[in-house]
């Protein structure tokens, strides 16, 4: 590459709309990671970001990555949150060899050879927070959750597993991205009284039905996080701060990544995000992750000697670093990542107290072929003293 190359990369993230909140953490946690790579003498080149915000908007999504691989001339893109931003960007990347590499938890069921996934598997989020589930709060659910894909696919992986063990799925229901009217669907989860609520709401939706469940069950006197228990597979450091201080607390959330992980290297990577970024709030899995997408990619480059399509993914099995979370590579087969699955409860702190993790990284599973949906443990996890 040789000294004081420029590699020009893309960041496709919605900074402003429904999910902005997530999407200026994934922000923030790609552009540390490029500072990080330009200071760093182990690499001969540095990164050069084009951004570009969709606003949330799905068809943006497209237009902007026609943007970064044909006009700009970018190979590689980080970014997209949505499982339907991600499907909506797929032709482009096909049509002009470029790599997306996807930062965010997903339902899974895909494999491309134009996307490398550093968010989580199935297996790595919703299987073993359904083994928790059913063990710790019962086996009844009520579903609600954004209309689209990643809600879709989360409930019917939630529902399989709970049919098999005798339990039940009491109602689904579905909002468009945005929604913020809860009320009649609150009061109908309160008369059914499940064991628990699988959420699957993203961005404003999130934060409001938190905040209208937490209003409804106080006038009626229920204790909503021990009664009517609410579980997520996306709910975010930073999410909580929307959320309010007074209804955050008492949520279940299933992440590779939390702050409140007790190592040396997650508290220098909070001290460096938040001296770097001190209005954007706490760290979370949505800013971890496109700082792993980041740091990959300039591992794959030094390695392969070149930015081109076909010597980065040809180097990608070789690949693997310290991550905030642990230790993290790329499983060649699928181009997904092993990561640390860990369940938390968020507290009045606005962070979360880590009570479940994996004791070691997990092979991604993105189809579900090795997991078994039936068993009574499904992933393993040790409780975290």
């Amino acid at each position: 590459m040789g000294n004081h190359a420029i590699v020009r990369i893309g960041l496709l993230f919605s900074t402003t709309g429904p999910y902005e909140t997530i999407g200026r953490s994934m922000q923030s946690g790609a552009c540390l990671a490029i500072e990080e790579i330009a200071s760093d003498p182990r690499f001969d080149f540095r990164f050069e970001a084009i951004s570009i915000d969709p606003g949330g908007h799905s068809e943006e999504y497209a237009r902007g990555a026609q943007c970064l691989l044909a006009k700009e001339r970018v190979t590689h893109v980080v970014g997209c949150y949505t499982s339907s931003s991600r499907k909506e960007v797929l032709p482009c990347f096909e049509k002009y060899d470029g790599v997306l590499w996807y930062p965010s938890h997903y339902e899974g069921f895909e494999t491309s050879d134009n996307v490398v996934y550093t968010g989580a598997s199935p297996n790595q989020h919703i299987v073993p927070l359904t083994g928790y589930l059913l063990r710790k709060c019962g086996k009844t659910a009520f579903c609600v959750g954004s209309n689209y894909v990643w809600a879709w696919e989360n409930n019917r992986i939630l529902r399989e597993a709970v049919h098999a063990h005798g339990g039940k799925i009491l109602a689904e229901r579905y909002f468009q991205v945005g929604e913020v009217d809860f009320a009649s669907v609150i009061h109908q989860i309160i008369e059914l009284r499940p064991n628990f609520i699988f959420n699957t709401l993203i961005g404003v939706s999130s934060y409001a039905f938190f905040r209208e469940l937490h209003r409804a069950t106080r006038a009626r006197g229920i204790d909503q996080p021990r009664m009517l228990p609410v579980a997520s597979c996306s709910l975010s450091e930073p999410e909580l701060l929307e959320i309010g201080l007074e209804a955050c607390s008492g949520h279940i959330s299933s992440s590779v990544y939390f702050e409140s992980i007790d190592s040396e290297r997650n508290m220098s990577f909070v001290g460096r995000y938040r001296a770097r970024f001190p209005n954007a709030g706490p760290t979370s899995a949505d800013a971890e992750a496109p700082y792993i997408a980041v740091h990959l990619l300039a591992r794959a480059i030094r390695r392969a000697g070149s930015p081109d399509m076909g010597p980065v993914l040809a180097a990608l099995p070789s690949v693997a670093m310290e991550a905030p979370q642990g230790k993290v590579r790329i499983d060649p087969g699928n181009r997904h990542c092993y990561l640390t699955p860990r369940i938390g409860i968020s507290n009045g702190d606005r962070g979360f107290d880590i009570i479940y993790e994996s004791p070691h990284p997990v092979r991604p599973d993105p189809y579900l072929v090795w997991q078994d949906l039936t068993s009574s443990e499904m992933t393993q996890l040790r409780i975290v003293s």
